[in-house]
């Protein structure tokens, strides 16, 4: 937007010809002083009742997000019409304030003004989400009572919409453009989109098939479609017979590739572009941090600053998710670096995706660095700080830090509570955490989810109270999954109960009949109870169901690169070395204590 210009002048028709040219561009001032200073000219000119001026004073105090103001703007008119309203209702969504907005529709209806054309696809852009479709089912219904399917806007904004609902809403799609008198290849492309994101592929390649004419949005829509399912070779397919490819059809293939672990696939792809802005190289450098390959992400990285491209904030928020999600802090640095380096204006969930990024990759003193340097501190920074804590095992801190929330007025949500839970249990809180678990409810209103509950059977499992814990797993309003009586399991080994772990064992086969690992801890448990038939027994049901214990695996961030190591592995070109030193280790601590256990390793070849 332009500079507004300047509110001097000598004459009062002067004054008029120069408020009257601020005016025409009003709505796209974003400058708040400037936007203040006409909106006192206007009440000067007694100009803040004409139904021209007022619209985009709205939408300028909007632009500003300064609702407060907007609304008052809107007060002020003593006859609103359905324009001024459709403003305040836009102005209201641009801003998330989806129930303002309908307050404003009602308000409108009660008034005795009727909607238009806009009314409804403003509302619309309210609605996204399956908890959304009851009141997109309302609009539907008020479109059709005041006559306006017959203007293709509205109908293709309901099947947008309804697309974005779920399957249920996808179903109303259908039913709507079925019955559709006129289409355009909106339409279509909506359509197409919505069963593509549903899942519904056949049906919308099918409609894809029948398009009377396509554009790259629909090639773009399928071929999202099938990248998402991880239905490479189709999208390949689709890919090569597009008649014009841009950058997000490159993209697409690559951030398909990239999800199914095809990282060689997703790199030519890339490498083949014809042109690349910053979304594919997010999404490449995204993809090698995901699957722990620190070099080429890095290397990448450092190839993209030199070629002058900046980060924005969805580029920064991915990349450091990605690094949160594999452990790969040197990457993380990197882009903190580019962040101060740049002197780049950071929001509040850009500080959140790199407090969390280090929280969990275990930098702890950097995560409280910019903890404390979030000015706005929302919910989300006190939760990815406290799960940081509860983690690593500073269970303690944590329960300090959700004190200081508190009383900083910030209202645990759900996830609060698994940190809390997280930590009580690291910590051995065995007390604390029944509190917390049980004032969830009582005092914050949040129903336990399975995560609190198979926080709490970790809880209780660790601190030996077995009993507590499976009769919690029997109260249990939902099903317990096979993760729940994982963790049973795993306490009953840890405290060696045999009988509670047969009964968790008798459950796990039910749920995941072939994971060797249940079988395996039951296994062991008879063997140091001495119970040597149970033990054979247990061996003879693995193998005649063809169940094989998977070798554990461990992994370790060194100069750039993950390397990973299972048992008995010499895959890795230094294994030699590697064990080598582990029998030198063995010996050394063997002559500190003579009499310890003798250590076993493996053999040098």
């Amino acid at each position: 937007m332009q500079m507004c210009l300047p509110l001097r002048s000598p004459t009062w028709v002067s004054r008029r010809r120069l408020l009257d040219q601020n005016l025409s561009d009003l709505h796209r001032c974003t400058n708040l002083s400037h936007v203040k200073q006409l909106h006192a000219q206007i009440l000067k000119s007694h100009l803040h009742q004409d139904l021209h001026t007022a619209p985009k004073l709205i939408a300028a105090f909007s632009l500003c997000r300064q609702m407060a103001l907007a609304v008052n703007v809107f007060n002020q008119v003593h006859h609103p019409n359905v324009h001024l309203y459709n403003t305040l209702i836009r102005a209201h969504i641009h801003n998330s304030q989806s129930s303002q907005a309908f307050a404003a529709f009602f308000d409108m209806q009660v008034s005795g003004v009727y909607p238009d054309n806009f009314t409804f696809p403003f509302l619309l852009k309210a609605c996204s989400g399956r908890n959304w479709l009851p009141v997109v089912q309302m609009i539907h219904a008020q479109v059709e009572k005041f006559g306006f399917c017959g203007d293709i806007f509205v109908p293709n904004s309901l099947i947008d919409t309804y697309s974005k609902c779920g399957l249920f809403g996808v179903s109303e799609a259908r039913k709507l453009f079925r019955v559709m008198g006129e289409r355009d290849i909106v339409s279509w492309n909506s359509m197409i989109g919505g069963l593509a994101k549903a899942g519904e592929l056949s049906d919308a390649r099918n409609l894809f098939d029948d398009m009377p004419e396509r554009d790259a949005v629909s090639w773009n829509s399928i071929l999202d479609g099938y990248a998402k399912a991880g239905r490479m070779d189709e999208a390949f397919e689709l890919f090569e017979r597009m008649p014009q490819r841009n950058v997000v059809s490159w993209s697409t293939l690559v951030s398909g590739y990239s999800k199914v672990g095809d990282m060689g696939m997703a790199r030519m792809m890339f490498d083949r572009m014809p042109f690349k802005n910053l979304v594919p190289w997010t999404i490449i450098i995204s993809g090698y941090a995901q699957k722990g390959l620190a070099k080429e992400a890095i290397m990448l990285y450092d190839q993209m600053e030199r070629d002058g491209l900046k980060l924005d904030n969805g580029a920064i928020i991915s990349i450091l998710a990605a690094c949160a999600e594999s452990g790969l802090i040197a990457l993380g640095k990197k882009v903190h670096e580019s962040i101060e380096r740049n002197r780049f204006k950071c929001s509040t969930p850009v500080l959140n995706a790199l407090l969390d990024m280090y929280a969990k990759c275990g930098g702890l003193e950097e995560a409280y660095r910019v903890f404390d340097g979030i000015a706005k501190k929302d919910l989300v920074s006190w939760n990815s700080m406290l799960q940081g804590l509860a983690m690593h095992g500073h269970g303690e801190k944590a329960l300090q830090l959700f004190s200081r929330m508190e009383k900083a007025g910030f209202r645990p949500d759900k996830v609060t509570f698994i940190g809390v839970l997280c930590a009580c249990t690291h910590a051995g809180f065995v007390e604390e955490g029944l509190h917390a678990f049980h004032t969830m409810e009582k005092e914050y209103g949040i129903v336990p989810e399975i995560e609190h509950y198979g926080c709490m059977i970790d809880l209780l499992g660790r601190g030996g109270r077995l009993r507590e814990a499976f009769r919690l797993v029997h109260s249990m309003p939902m099903e317990p999954n096979a993760v729940i009586w994982g963790t049973l399991l795993g306490a009953c080994r840890m405290h060696n109960d045999l009988e509670l772990a047969e009964e968790a064992l008798d459950q796990l086969v039910k749920l995941e009949p072939s994971d060797p690992g249940n079988f395996s801890i039951v296994s062991n448990m008879y063997a140091a109870a001495g119970d040597w038939e149970n033990m054979a027994n247990m061996r003879l049901q693995m193998r005649s169901i063809g169940v094989q214990k998977t070798s554990g695996a461990s992994s370790i961030e060194l100069d750039d690169e993950v390397h990973e190591f299972t048992v008995f592995d010499r895959v890795h070109p230094k294994s030699n070395d590697i064990y080598g030193m582990i029998n030198r280790l063995g010996e050394d601590l063997k002559q500190v204590d003579t009499s310890s256990t003798s250590i076993s390793v493996l053999p040098l070849e």
